[in-house]
């Protein structure tokens, strides 16, 4: 029986976990390893000072005082014994799409099992007034059983955005472009001050391929997307580093 691995970064008690984690009973054996409590927007961060707690909370259940990252580590090397068949982390409160999913605890739940060699597929659901789970458990589902029946490219995962509305479909895409500005609130005191990071003011760059404008169109945005950085395209652009005079190495 195939082995799945469910997580997020909303926390154990999420309702989109639970929605995902039945969605995906028909698939295969589900393990659930997601993080105690709320863990957004902590990107892809391992905990290394400190020791994890892991508990079992209900049969396949468990949880884990850190990082989305964290949980798949300690799911592969103490709850399951090796990496699973397929990694599925969602779903999340809100979309990732275009330049948040540096930020995203979701994507970066998935991209952990890609690291340890498993596929994986990241889930959001915009939000609403009623978040649909059931339906976004339902589209994570079919495309879920496509890729244990058809496979993934070498390190690569999915990275799902489902918009609000009834989807028109599936749109394959690419990861949007932003410029951005966050608002930020301080207060002074005792020679301190405090400052909160609250709204951003986004201005994205048009592209009709991008998951943004999926999602603006009322398609559901399925952006591949892998772990190598290299911006390959500028490697000629900065060619003249390695020749120039100008450069000292000691």
């Amino acid at each position: 029986m195939r082995q799945i691995l469910v997580t997020n970064d909303d926390g154990i008690e999420a309702e989109g976990l639970r929605a995902l984690a039945d969605a995906l009973a028909a698939l295969g054996r589900v393990t659930v390893v997601a993080p105690a409590e709320q863990s957004s927007a902590v990107g892809h961060g391992l905990t290394l000072r400190r020791p994890l707690e892991l508990r079992e909370v209900a049969p396949g259940w468990h949880s884990v005082d850190g990082t989305p990252a964290d949980c798949v580590n300690i799911a592969a090397s103490e709850v399951l014994g090796g990496a699973p068949d397929l990694v599925v982390s969602g779903i999340n409160d809100g979309l990732n799409i275009g330049d948040d999913v540096t930020y995203s605890g979701t994507v970066a739940g998935a991209l952990e099992g890609v690291l340890l060699g498993a596929p994986a597929i990241a889930v959001s659901l915009q939000r609403s007034r009623r978040m649909d789970y059931a339906g976004g458990g339902y589209i994570a589902r079919q495309l879920a059983e496509a890729v244990l029946f058809e496979g993934l490219p070498r390190r690569t995962l999915l990275n799902v955005n489902i918009p609000r509305t009834i989807p028109r479909g599936i749109r394959i895409t690419v990861q949007a472009s932003r410029r951005q500005t966050f608002g930020t609130t301080g207060a002074a005191g005792a020679g301190r001050t405090s400052v909160r990071i609250d709204s951003a003011q986004l201005d994205w760059e048009p592209n009709e391929r991008s998951d943004y404008e999926a999602i603006r169109g009322g398609w559901v945005s399925v952006t591949p997307l892998h772990p190598d950085w290299t911006n390959h395209a500028a490697l000629g652009a900065v060619e003249f580093l390695a020749e120039s005079d100008e450069v000292e190495v000691r």
